[in-house]
């Protein structure tokens, strides 16, 4: 889902938001430094992007990423919708998906080709509005309706506090490692606004685990 590259791509917003993230924050001063010729980028559709959120749930980044590469060989890199939801269940279960996982994104799959979902007027709504139609596909919950805002949309100022890797980096960098709650978390986050997404991805990065 997500591309570290040196050259096209870059958002918009990018170089601005890293500017005054260094400004404001003692740690992302040091971090962001180590990575200024990375940033985020995708060059996923929507659907895939999902699909791809969904095989991370819960699972580690190696695991998420074995299982991903095969259901890119089976399905394409960017099939149309229509065509992974005619696959069966059972078939996906052959990839390493979980029964639940194959009906998630067989339901997600559903949602684009039917046109439940119409992400040429996303770009008009806010997060949250985008996070309630996502939510309505089997599976999808907000930590993986913000993968999507973060790695799709490019949306700026998202902030995933049910995200293991943002609360560990947390941890590390503010904390001295000791185990931070999300109220913590938001209170060192008010720093960031409005770009709290790109302050959360140099903080993945620090961590070299960024959520593919």
């Amino acid at each position: 889902m997500v591309e570290i590259i040196a050259s096209d791509g870059k958002p918009d917003f990018w170089d601005e938001a890293s500017a005054q993230l260094m400004r404001r924050d003692r740690i992302l001063k040091k971090v962001i430094p180590r990575h200024r010729s990375e940033w985020l980028n995708t060059s996923s559709t929507p659907f895939m992007t999902l699909a791809r959120s969904i095989v991370g749930q819960q699972v580690s980044t190696k695991s998420a990423d074995a299982t991903w590469a095969r259901f890119t060989e089976r399905c394409g890199r960017r099939p149309a919708p229509a065509k992974v939801a005619a696959i069966s269940a059972d078939e996906l279960r052959e990839l390493g998906l979980s029964r639940r996982k194959c009906e998630y994104i067989i339901d997600a799959a559903i949602h684009f080709a039917e046109k439940k979902l119409r992400p040429s007027e996303w770009a008009a709504m806010d997060d949250e509005a985008i996070i309630a139609d996502l939510c309505a596909i089997r599976g999808v919950g907000r930590w993986t309706a913000e993968m999507f805002l973060i790695f799709n949309l490019q949306r700026p100022d998202v902030l995933p506090l049910d995200d293991a890797g943002l609360l560990k980096a947390i941890s590390l960098h503010y904390f001295s490692g000791e185990p931070v709650s999300r109220f913590e978390a938001r209170e060192v986050a008010q720093a960031w606004t409005p770009w709290r997404t790109v302050a959360t991805w140099y903080l993945w990065r620090s961590l070299s685990a960024v959520p593919k």
